[in-house]
């Protein structure tokens, strides 16, 4: 196999050989494939677009959050919580947050609360949790307990105990 690299032939015919076939290549194969790529890529974003504008018109108080996506303000669970209320009309006396302590954990911080809704319908309980959620995607809820209030009748008010953790 090593007298094959001595060969002068190598070097004088199948090298300049294998150096034109390759723009060939590139010309007939991997150009025509990346043009269709770019197609493919392009019709995509026509379709994602018009689903993108379906969604803006259902839901247009996602567009609160653009601007509040940036990171830069450190989270707390009072703020977050009273800012995510706020919009979903909850009524502070409603809402009560018991934060703990950052743990941290092979070198992960994070910190646990329980949020408790009282007398909150369940849409706007479930307005609040993926509000928070979406705005926050470090936040996990790691469980929800509901409970209705028994001797009401025709009482569609809930209690929501969620336990949420946040990782920083």
């Amino acid at each position: 196999m090593k007298d094959i690299f001595k060969n002068p032939i190598l070097y004088y015919i199948a090298v300049p050989i294998m150096v034109g076939v390759w723009p060939l290549l590139v010309w007939a194969i991997y150009l025509p494939a990346a043009r269709t790529n770019v197609d493919e890529q392009m019709d995509q974003y026509k379709k994602a677009e018009s689903i993108m504008m379906e969604i803006l018109t259902l839901d247009p108080d996602r567009l609160e959050f653009a601007d509040s996506n940036d990171t830069s303000t450190e989270f707390t669970y009072g703020s977050a919580v009273d800012k995510v209320a706020n919009l979903c009309d909850i009524p502070p006396s409603k809402c009560d947050v018991h934060s703990g302590i950052i743990i941290t954990t092979r070198e992960q911080k994070s910190q646990s609360a329980n949020v408790d809704l009282k007398q909150v319908d369940i849409a706007r309980f479930a307005k609040f949790l993926s509000m928070i959620q979406f705005r926050w995607p470090s936040l996990q809820c790691e469980s929800v307990t509901l409970g209705k209030k028994q001797n009401v009748p025709d009482n569609d008010l809930w209690d929501a105990d969620i336990k949420l953790k946040y990782y920083y």
